[in-house]
């Protein structure tokens, strides 16, 4: 929507009068259990700014969980949807197919890592994308067990539920939950650190530790898959040792458990590489993505190797509207765009506009335990001053004010300490800059 200005405008308080109407409204008819990080309601939304109900202008630091990552209503994308729209919008892939569906499929067997004969399934979600390929492993192995990791976060589903590591607020009173699923240790440089300055930096020792638990709690025999974030999200935007990944990957080829990576929040530009596995050369079994694969029309997939991926029997895997023609056709665009506008290097770009300035707060701040993370998925851990206990307070204080000035900005991690910054790919960079002196001056203010 080139007609969106790009500048942060304050009309109202946040939330203005017309966002309190529709507050009341949504309070009445939707779930409660629904929750709402930022009380206003959009009217429109384009590169790096969300406009309200009520006119005001908010700098957008979260690409609706890194989904909008080409920008909201990207050219190509609303193009490329308005066309498909009109032509027809649903038959069932697995009724009467279309091309769409086998275009999208042979892009993501091109782009995600790996040169051997790749197959894909289109889902709707992350979650659906995560249960699938735990299917497929399952199938192909014809073993039961699944392994996921500290601080993990796989979706909302009954399966991902049991493989995501955070209770509340999303496990907490939805149990039992699926069996067979295994929990093992994280690679966490900044918080292994205060116990072993080794394990911090040696991602092998990490992924030792991992195994060791893997052997003696599971079993080879017993595991279908080790499923991973190659940087945590909800959990965190942890980044892992260097070597962790890599050694995991090695110990799962050797014994026959299919590696799964869940770029979910990862993927398509997000880390500065298309997919996050590149950054270590690591090529996954099967890798799982949605969010940002069709800049905001739900869609999600599972590819990978042909052998696993056509293990199952025929009907074996699909769904209703998976790979629904027009969420395909935003994301051909969406791949065209991030390719074509050179949005890779952009997330790279990014990575320095925003760590820069975030090292320059922490070096002056010790309530700034750690910054990390990869080209626009950028994390701030805050601790208690002089501690590096989790400070879960003033990282719901910083968040409130942030959003109270026009920011919006995420929150994350087991103990709810840390600010998560994913700001769209076409965000500007004066645009960017005012955002992190708008939250640096509040950090300060508290």
């Amino acid at each position: 929507m080139a007609g969106l200005e790009q500048t942060r405008q304050l009309v109202t308080e946040i939330p203005g009068p017309a966002s309190l109407e529709l507050t009341k409204r949504r309070a009445a008819a939707v779930s409660h259990a629904v929750n709402v990080s930022l009380p206003v309601f959009v009217a429109r939304a384009s590169g790096g700014i969300i406009e309200d109900v009520d006119g005001n202008r908010l700098i957008d630091l979260a690409s609706g969980i890194a989904v909008t990552t080409v920008g909201n209503s990207a050219p190509r994308v609303v193009e490329a949807v308005r066309a498909q729209v009109a032509e027809f919008t649903h038959t069932c892939f697995m009724v009467v197919p279309y091309e769409q569906y086998v275009a999208v499929a042979e892009e993501l067997n091109r782009i995600t890592p790996g040169s051997g004969e790749k197959r894909t399934v289109l889902f709707n979600s992350g979650a659906e994308a995560v249960e699938n390929a735990v299917k497929a492993a399952r199938s192909y192995t014809r073993k039961p067990a699944v392994v996921a990791f500290n601080h993990a976060y796989h979706g909302r589903t009954n399966l991902a539920m049991a493989l995501t590591a955070k209770s509340k607020p999303y496990k907490s009173g939805f149990g039992p939950f699926a069996p067979e699923v295994y929990r093992a240790p994280m690679s966490y440089p900044y918080r292994d650190g205060l116990l072993d300055k080794e394990l911090a930096t040696d991602g092998e020792k990490a992924a030792a530790r991992a195994i060791d638990v893997i052997e003696s709690q599971v079993g080879a025999d017993s595991l279908a898959a080790v499923i991973i974030e190659p940087i945590a999200g909800e959990g965190g935007f942890i980044v892992p040792a260097e070597g962790f990944l890599p050694a995991l990957l090695d110990w799962c080829r050797k014994n026959d458990v299919v590696f799964i990576a869940d770029e979910v929040q990862t993927g398509f530009a997000r880390t500065g590489a298309m997919f996050a596995c590149e950054h270590e050369g690591i090529e996954p079994d099967l890798i799982c993505t949605a969010k940002g694969i069709a800049d905001g029309l739900p869609l999600s997939a599972v590819t990978g190797r042909a052998q696993i991926m056509d293990a199952s029997h025929a009907g074996g895997l699909g769904g209703t509207f998976g790979g629904n023609p027009i969420a395909c056709a935003a994301a051909l665009a969406t791949i065209d765009t991030i390719e074509s506008d050179g949005l890779i290097e952009r997330a790279r770009q990014l990575e320095r506009l925003i760590t820069e300035p975030l090292l320059r707060l922490q070096a002056g701040d010790d309530r700034i335990g750690d910054v990390r993370g990869r080209g626009a998925m950028i994390a701030i851990e805050l601790v208690k001053s002089g501690t590096a206990e989790p400070d879960a307070e003033l990282t719901r204080k910083l968040s409130a004010a942030a959003h109270a000035a026009g920011v919006v900005v995420l929150t994350c991690g087991m103990f709810g300490n840390i600010i998560r910054l994913l700001p769209p790919l076409t965000i500007g960079d004066e645009l960017l800059t005012e955002g992190l002196d708008v939250l640096g001056g509040l950090l300060g203010d508290l």
